[in-house]
């Protein structure tokens, strides 16, 4: 494995570049927890690394075939939660499991079937205001959202999901005093880096558009 630091790694990289083919395209998003709604009003809680925001609208790219895509498609109430950096542990008991049954072929020898996925990563499930999925009590940001629109990616194997945010809850520490703002110097998400787990460095400067400082 590259042990190599950031600051280590050469930034003049003009005349080193090697062509390379990884397996998978995690250059480094956040991780986040959905909760969503089985057919028996049960509820499922499931990792996932590819999501990204406009504005109010969060766009998901999901697996086709596991269970938080087969519960959109139908019920389209779900919670992103976002974990800090230090809840990769109860990310990663998540990893392996699924809540369809029987496990879909394509994860078969991979994961395993659990129904009850709030025990086994050892989170606690929170009332949700506006939708039906509770919310993950121990993740500093909650964003309760309803699916707007899912359809599949160009290659059939992803479900795309855009999904308008109702609304935000963060834990205090997280939030500038007195504002409405997320406060950058507080708030550290857990990062997916090439199957890898990071939370964010030191600040390095910041937005013209910034409104906290």
């Amino acid at each position: 494995m590259n042990t190599a630091t950031p600051s280590s790694v050469p930034t003049d990289l003009s005349s080193e570049h090697v062509t390379v083919t990884p397996s998978i395209l995690y250059f480094g998003t956040p991780v986040v927890l959905l909760s969503t709604e089985n057919e028996n009003g049960s509820f499922n809680l499931a990792p996932m690394s590819s999501a990204w925001a406009l504005g109010h609208v969060i766009v998901l790219g999901l697996g086709a075939d596991g269970q938080t895509a087969h519960n959109l498609r139908s019920r389209r109430d779900l919670v992103v939660n976002l974990p800090a950096p230090t809840q990769w542990p109860a990310v990663e008991r998540l990893a392996p499991l699924t809540g369809r049954t029987p496990v879909p072929v394509g994860k078969r020898g991979s994961f395993r079937f659990e129904p009850d996925k709030f025990a086994a990563a050892g989170l606690r499930p929170q009332p949700s205001e506006l939708v039906r999925p509770p919310r993950v009590a121990e993740c500093p940001m909650q964003l309760e959202a309803r699916v707007a629109r899912a359809q599949p990616d160009v290659s059939g194997e992803f479900l795309i999901v855009e999904a308008r945010v109702l609304k935000v809850h963060a834990d205090p520490r997280i939030v500038v005093s007195g504002s409405q703002h997320i406060d950058p110097a507080a708030w550290s998400p857990l990062i997916y880096n090439f199957r890898h787990y990071y939370g964010l460095g030191p600040e390095l400067g910041h937005s013209f558009r910034s409104q906290t400082v």
